[in-house]
This record gives C-alpha cells, structure tokens and sequence, in this order.
C-alpha cells in the first residue's frame, strides 16, 4: 500500500471515529499533496509525498516555535498535536548522539578544524543523513563541534 493510500485509509478512520486534530491534519496534508502534484504535473511517489509530509512538520515546528515566542500556549498545543499526527508517517529519525558521531567522523575525514569548514561538512551529512536527520538539528551539532 503506498503513502497516498495509507494516509486515505487514516483519514477514513478519523473521520469515522470522530478525532478533530488527526482529521484536519490529514486534510490539510493531503491539500499539500495535491498542491504539489500540479506544480509537479503529475503524480508523487511515496519519496514525493514524503517530501511533503517533511515539509509539513517542519512547518509545524516553525510555527510552535514562533508561538513560544508570542506565549501562545493554544496555539503550541494545537500545533503540537498536529506535528505527532505528520510524524507518525516520517521514518524513524537518528538521535543526536549518532548525528554527533557521524559528524565528528566527518569532520576528521575532511580535515576541518574551524566554523570555515561548516558548508563542506554539512554538504558531506546532509547527503549522508538526508532522510534520517532533520537539517536543523544537523546544523546545531555541526556549529557546536566546530566552534
């Protein structure tokens, strides 16, 4: 069963069971998906929709950290719920441990030694880590070991 058909069988499901958050969610990702497949002209693969299903997230994580900001603690809650919805179709992500590991052996592969090397070393991960990591938490290890 692909992504696109799972995520209607998930949303047959919360419709029917009544659940708000998981069933707005699911709609607002789908309308994505769609989005995408016109600008696309034609239709994503598991790999396209899963693009999105990132993109998604990451919007979600944005937006709780704009609501921190703002003490929007409604706002946090509802963004949250919808987050551990999106994440729930995202593989497994790397614990900062072994993003640190693997940075680390990057980082003594190419022979960087100051923040200058950061665009190589995070060229080399993100190739390395693309859909294992999030980008930003890769970004932070990568700063933190070099300076």
């Amino acid at each position: 069963m692909s992504l696109k058909d799972q995520l209607n069988e998930d949303l047959k499901s919360a419709m029917k069971s009544g659940e708000k958050i998981r069933t707005e969610t699911l709609r607002s990702l789908k309308s994505a998906i769609k989005y995408a497949e016109i600008q696309a002209g034609n239709e994503l693969d598991d790999n396209g929709v899963l693009g999105v299903v990132r993109q998604q997230a990451k919007q979600r994580r944005d937006s709780i950290a704009e609501f921190e900001k703002g003490n929007r603690a409604d706002l946090i809650e509802k963004e949250a719920a919808e987050l551990a919805v999106l994440e729930k179709y995202l593989p497994a992500q790397l614990p900062e441990a072994e993003i640190e590991a693997r940075a680390r052996a990057v980082i003594a592969a190419l022979g960087v030694t100051d923040a200058k090397g950061t665009g190589q070393v995070m060229k080399q991960l993100m190739a390395e880590l693309k859909d294992q990591a999030d980008g930003s938490l890769i970004n932070q290890v990568v700063r933190r070991l070099l300076a």
